[in-house]
């Protein structure tokens, strides 16, 4: 019996090919973008699940609140670490201390490479589970060894085995290599970690920062006891010295906190010292998608079962004359669906495989089809029978439940109250897809308006490089001198940080009217006499610097106008501000620099002649010059005066490009989405329009001999679905502002939802249904009417 379902399901596809060919395409499609949704929601929701330890690993963050605002940052004080190793040694099994990543030259032979790495305690492999492929993960006990990830192993040593070789680090130290580990996959925190050093090769930075609590440079992660729950043992860590310190400096009032592994990713985000969640809501923003995507390719299919009721009444009456029951020809009507739906399935992995590369281009990732896996096929199937069961069920039951003795009398008809399911589905779909292309409008247009705002210097032409152990610092005034008579390069500058980012920040600033009860936290960059010029800032008042050292500007700050207001200056400049017992005076208040997120207020900052050495060369690229020879001709330089170091660069509008890309990245995917959202209605629409042509296609030849116009024709066939789109668009509105306000509210810098958006999103849809509608009704208004009267 099964058999002959699935015979006769197969003969009625063939027989109806365009509506079969509508229904495939159209599955398939929603198919399709459920899978790659699938596949980007478990690739977010595996996140460092490589780490054995996943489940007890945590990171000690710190909650620090400045003038009423808190702020969370994941650095700490040095001392921190051995404290919760001897005071707390109870609720961990394990407490690493970390520095930041960050690049460092290694190098073997006459090779130079610079790699990202960090430097670690000796328990860093077992916390983390390092998959060692040679040597051992033990080796970070001895101050002269370094573990290298396998692809930095290879580029280094080739073939060759690595174990007890001898690397070169920062030009400086000899390291002995004692353990190569397996390369940590995109999808874990840690993924860029490309060699580990010895905790105490930072030598001097160890020592002047072992008892120093006011130092918050440095990160630590813990291993939970067996048995011991994250949020107790954060709870006990609260009664820290740290935060019990009366020292001034503790001003800010800091909360240490653990943040579990499996939060990293999905929860990274903090306001106002709460976890108010992060990518989690694009989990479940694109999960839903997913899901909605599915059901207007469901709708589809039922929509256009339903459409055909009329036609298959007789043969339903027929079945049901010669003894068929309900249930039989439900189980018919459900083969048809499911076969459809498996044939829908296969097609639809066809169309991953060839959107895959594009996609994970979008999503920044690296996902692959698990072909391999008995899961992947268990939840395919089992994803396509769900599906295949919902396409199918409305018209099953429907269709079944015809009366076999007015169909073969033909009496019956479907009546007006038959197409308001139909309708109301053709509504949902285009709600869901209009809701979906106005989210996809105010995601690029919060991205372009943080694109447009003002940065306050000149990000054209201008690069960095981490100089890292550069000899430049001592002959800067010669080395500066030779590439600006390249004639390629119109300014050099040193900085502590580049221009995009903030790396340092202070509180201890003093002067005239503070407020003596609260905490202002600066961002602090030092700078050589040069740094304006080059990075093109820009004066409200005052003056740039004239002098590195000594005379007037040698004690002299230049800030930014969010400093002079938190300083509450009417008139900054010649102001004094104490800071590490020294008055400074400031000459000159610049236009704010956006050096972090492009989204929120930019940070109050201080920048001062640095006497120090520092570690980020800015070089700005003379306007007109090929790119290309411009670079070659400062490399040759720089090798010059840095033989042991690759020239690597970046533009600064790149890394400020960068800020930009999970925006970017949400904007392209829900662009993407929303296109096979449309698609998808409008294969439904294009189904539908065929068979209300054909339904209507005596009408249409009476209408015509009567006087007609082909134009009124197309207008009478069309009307019906442009209200549906309007009606759509009316119920889409309120919906997709509510939930894209709710998401704008993420944002402290953002664009407002302007009212063309819905306009433009509405016209864009009306627009696309006419044109959808068009084919069909124009060739049914054109059709002669001869050959549809000849009946009659």
């Amino acid at each position: 019996m099964l058999k002959n379902y699935f015979k006769t399901a197969f003969r009625s596809l063939t027989k109806n090919k365009m509506h079969s060919l509508l229904n495939i395409t159209g599955l398939s499609a929603g198919m399709a973008v459920t899978l790659l949704i699938g596949l980007w929601i478990n690739d977010e929701l595996s996140f460092d699940k490589y780490h054995r330890n996943y489940n007890s690993i945590a990171q000690v963050l710190q909650n620090q609140t400045f003038s009423g605002e808190t702020s969370t940052q994941p650095t700490i004080p040095m001392p921190l670490g051995e404290e919760l190793r001897t005071t707390y040694g109870r609720e961990f099994k394990k407490v690493v201390m970390s520095s930041g990543t960050g690049k460092h030259i290694l190098a073997s032979e006459n090779n130079h490479f610079v790699k990202n790495g960090n430097y670690m305690q000796a328990d860093a492999p077992s916390l983390f589970s390092l998959k060692m492929i040679s040597g051992s993960g033990n080796g970070l006990k001895d101050p002269h060894t370094i573990l290298l990830s396998h692809t930095v192993a290879t580029a280094i040593f080739g073939d060759k085995d690595p174990i007890n070789r001898l690397i070169k680090f920062d030009n400086t130290e000899s390291l002995k290599v004692t353990g190569v580990y397996e390369d940590l996959p995109a999808n874990t925190t840690l993924h860029d970690l490309q060699f580990i050093v010895p905790w105490e090769l930072q030598g001097k930075a160890v020592a002047d920062n072992i008892q120093n609590w006011n130092n918050n440079n440095w990160k630590i992660y813990v291993q939970m006891a067996d048995g011991v729950d994250v949020d107790k043992a954060s709870a006990k860590i609260k009664d820290s010295k740290y935060l019990k310190s009366d020292n001034a400096e503790k001003n800010f009032k800091p909360v240490i906190f653990l943040h579990p592994m499996r939060k990293w990713h999905l929860y990274a985000e903090f306001k106002s010292g709460v976890n108010v969640g992060g990518r989690i809501q694009y989990v479940w923003l694109f999960g839903a998608i997913g899901l909605f995507v599915l059901l207007l390719a469901c709708i589809n299919f039922m929509n256009l079962a339903t459409a055909k009721s009329e036609k298959r009444a007789k043969e339903v009456g027929i079945r049901k004359a010669i003894g068929s029951r309900r249930g039989q020809l439900i189980y018919q009507f459900f083969s048809e669906s499911l076969l459809m739906a498996f044939m829908a399935f296969a097609l639809s992995l066809l169309l991953v495989v060839l959107l895959l590369p594009g996609f994970n281009e979008i999503a920044a990732a690296n996902m692959n089809l698990p072909l391999k896996s008995p899961l992947f096929w268990a939840a395919g199937l089992g994803f396509t029978l769900v599906a295949g069961l919902i396409a199918g069920s409305y018209p099953a039951f429907y269709l079944s439940s015809f009366q076999p003795v007015k169909v073969l009398k033909g009496t019956y008809k479907a009546g007006r109250l038959a197409t308001v399911p139909r309708k109301v589905l053709v509504v949902l779909q285009f709600t869901v897809s209009i809701a979906i292309i106005i989210s996809t409008i105010v995601v690029f247009r919060q991205v372009q308006f943080a694109k447009d705002r003002p940065v306050g210097y000149h990000r054209d032409g201008l690069i960095t490089v981490e100089t890292l152990t550069s000899n430049i610092h001592t002959q800067f005034g010669a080395f500066q001198d030779d590439l600006i008579k390249t004639g390629a390069v119109s300014g050099v500058a040193l900085s502590t940080t580049p221009v995009t980012e903030s790396w340092n920040s202070q509180s201890n600033f003093d002067w005239e009217g503070r407020d003596k009860n609260g905490t202002q936290n600066f961002a602090t960059v030092g700078i050589s006499k040069e740094y304006g010029k080059t990075i093109g800032w820009q004066f409200t008042a005052g003056r740039d610097y004239r002098s590195e050292t000594g005379g007037a500007d040698g004690f002299c700050f230049v800030i930014n106008e969010s400093a002079a207001k938190m300083m509450g200056f009417k008139n900054p400049i010649g102001q004094i501000v104490h800071w590490y017992g020294y008055n400074f005076h400031i000459i000159g208040v610049i236009k704010d620099m956006v050096m972090n997120s492009p989204f929120t207020p930019v940070q109050p900052a201080v920048f001062f002649m640095n006497p120090g050495q520092m570690n980020v060369l800015n070089i700005k690229m003379k306007p007109g010059a090929a790119v290309n020879g411009a670079l070659k001709k400062v490399a040759q330089v720089y090798a010059q005066y840095n033989p042991g170091q690759p020239f690597e660069y970046k533009f600064a509008d790149d890394e400020y490009a960068r800020k930009f890309n999970m925006e970017e990245r949400v904007g392209k995917l829900a662009g993407f989405f929303a296109v096979l959202a449309i698609f998808i209605s409008c294969l439904g629409i294009f189904g539908m329009a065929s068979f209300i042509a054909e339904q209507r296609v005596k009408e249409i030849g009476v209408r015509k001999v009567l006087g007609a116009s082909v134009f009124r024709l197309w207008q009478l066939l069309s009307k019906d679905f442009v209200l549906l789109v309007v009606i759509s668009l009316l119920i889409a509105s309120p919906l997709a502002f509510y939930l894209m306000h709710k998401w704008l509210q993420n944002y402290e810098y953002r664009a407002e939802i302007s009212w063309w958006i819905f306009a433009a999103a509405g016209a864009g849809a009306i627009l696309i249904t006419i044109l959808t509608v068009s084919f069909q009704a124009i060739k049914a208004a054109m059709a002669n009417p001869v050959k549809s009267l000849r009946s009659e």
